[in-house]
């Protein structure tokens, strides 16, 4: 795990010289810190009696600094020019990505960007008693793979809606499923709940009432395919019910 250090002292022929080798220790600006000097130094007389400068240096923001310098020395690792804002409030950080090479570190569907930030988010807790969120975003990526999720829940509702069948959307993670979640939860039509295991776990949105795409029919006609699509005996039919048994619940209790 990275090494941290929220508080250092340091002793040099001068203050200015003392304060600079504490803050690189750190890996902080002057602004970031609080310094105190403890003991200004003096040169003496004709090099007698010279006492060195001592200053102590703490941190302001511990978990805004971690982050950053861990961040930090992973793109100077990869080869990656990036520039790193950090805000933080309460016990939230959001840290804000601006570079030429986003598309590296975003990744596929943003799965690079949230390893980025699930390895930010064990060394930011690694020093922390109470849970620190951490949010990383480039590009405003977040929002605008927001916009696109509930564009394809919605499509993929109304398909579901149209055809009684339910859809099985590509493995996500709990942050996505959540999106979709939320956007058809108060849905009359359809209904969402995930399937899998983790990292492949997926959410499937089904009809709400399926057995009104079961065609009626006579009973010599039991279990063919009906003239408008739907299916005479459904329960040969892939639908899902509009509820799932409590043992066999595997829905939104961990999204």
């Amino acid at each position: 795990m990275l090494k941290f250090l929220k508080k250092t002292e340091k002793t040099a022929k001068s203050v200015s010289e003392a304060k600079e080798l504490a803050l690189a220790e750190l890996g902080v600006s002057e602004d970031e810190a609080d310094i105190e000097v403890l003991d200004e130094g003096s040169k003496g007389f004709l090099g007698l009696g010279a006492k060195e400068a001592h200053v102590t240096v703490e941190v302001k923001d511990a978990n805004a600094a971690i982050a950053k310098k861990f961040l930090s020395e992973l793109f100077a690792a990869m080869k990656l020019d990036i520039t790193i804002e950090v805000k933080s409030e309460d016990n939230m950080l959001n840290i804000e990505l601006i570079g030429s090479d986003m598309g590296i570190v975003i990744g596929k569907h943003g799965d690079t960007l949230d390893g980025v930030q699930y390895l930010t988010s064990l060394v930011v807790n690694s020093i922390n008693e109470n849970y620190i969120k951490v949010t990383i975003d480039a590009e405003n990526y977040r929002q605008k793979r927001q916009e696109t999720l509930i564009a394809l829940s919605e499509r993929l509702a109304h398909k579901v809606e149209k055809t009684g069948r339910k859809q099985t959307l590509e493995p996500m993670n709990p942050y996505e499923r959540r999106i979709i979640h939320a956007n058809l939860q108060s849905s009359d039509k359809v209904t969402t709940y995930s399937i899998g295991d983790e990292p492949y776990r997926k959410v499937v949105i089904a009809p709400k009432n399926p057995r009104q795409y079961a065609k009626r029919s006579s009973h010599q006609d039991y279990g063919k395919r009906g003239t408008y699509g739907g299916y005479k005996n459904y329960e040969n039919t892939d639908y899902t019910p509009s509820y799932i048994p409590e043992d066999e619940y595997t829905g939104d209790s961990d999204e």
